[in-house]
């Protein structure tokens, strides 16, 4: 079930049997409370490859309902990233995607990892993993707004960090990853912690705490055995977008840990893309989660 990057860090987390119990609630197939939980949403976020092999995650947004199972094994998505969004070329053709939909309203999350496919008028997934997240370190967000999805600011990239995109960091209390393992197996996955828990030790050179969660280890395990990822920072109110992609890294020595973490992972910096006003889904204030350490 677990590859042997996730096997390693479950392992050495002391968590493998933990690991297996939860393991067992992964399913190929989509439960008809999972299509439900889908049908509902608003937002949700991927993650893929570029043609390049560079990891990148984004969200794609519309009225509940864009997003829908078509049956067991199939959700279908209503809607294509735009084209200031490198996902728009990641996801030409048949490619192995990571879907990760979170209801901040109640602090829920689910993942769906497959293959996706272009159809008419958006995407189509085929299912190989399903399954739900607890809710710890989910920020409680309402619904503000929905706008006309696009990028009305100027599209900014770099190899580097921004003095803007630092401040969106150091502001952010919720982030999303896109990893994969060795044989190009997609998965998104989200982290959550207080503002500055996304820590900038330089322009090319973040790092966050590792916080205990489900025991799978699939984003730690993927890291593990391929070290290129994808990061998404979002500014909730203004619906600004950061876009970042480079390599990790599990960092042990507890020198370098924050309260409650397992570990750290230091990221390297090697394309940011910033994305002023992309995300057409405003939200209000957070309400932090009361599991952050």
């Amino acid at each position: 079930m677990f590859h042997s990057g996730e096997q390693a860090v479950q392992q050495r987390m002391g968590q493998a049997e933990v690991a297996a119990r939860v393991g067992r609630s992964i399913r190929a197939e989509i439960p008809a409370v999972a299509a439900s939980f889908l049908a509902e949403q608003s937002m949700v976020v991927l993650g893929a490859a570029d043609p390049a092999g560079r990891l990148w995650a984004g969200p794609l947004t519309g009225p509940a309902g864009f997003v829908h199972a078509v049956d067991a094994m199939t959700v279908d998505i209503d809607t294509r990233p735009d084209d200031a969004d490198p996902l728009a070329v990641a996801l030409t053709g048949d490619v192995e995607v990571g879907l990760i939909a979170l209801q901040p309203q109640r602090r829920r999350r689910m993942r769906v990892n497959g293959t996706s496919a272009m159809r008419d008028g958006g995407l189509r997934i085929t299912a190989e993993q399903v399954y739900a997240n607890c809710p710890k370190y989910i920020s409680r967000r309402q619904i503000r707004e929905v706008s006309t999805p696009g990028s009305p600011g100027p599209v900014r990239r770099g190899a580097a960090l921004s003095a803007s995109a630092v401040e969106m960091i150091a502001a952010a209390d919720t982030f999303f990853i896109a990893t994969s393992d060795v044989d190009g197996h997609a998965d998104a996955s989200h982290r959550g912690g207080n503002p500055g828990f996304l820590q900038v030790l330089s322009p090319t050179h973040l790092r966050w705490p590792d916080y205990r969660g489900n025991s799978m280890f699939m984003t730690l395990g993927n890291l593990v055995v391929q070290p290129r990822c994808g990061l998404l920072v979002a500014d909730w109110s203004t619906g600004a977008l950061l876009q970042i992609t480079g390599r990790a890294e599990l960092v042990w020595d507890t020198a370098v840990f924050t309260a409650g973490a397992q570990c750290a992972v230091d990221f390297t910096v090697e394309e940011v893309i910033e994305r002023p006003g992309a995300l057409a889904v405003r939200w209000g204030p957070p309400e932090l989660s009361p599991n952050n350490p």
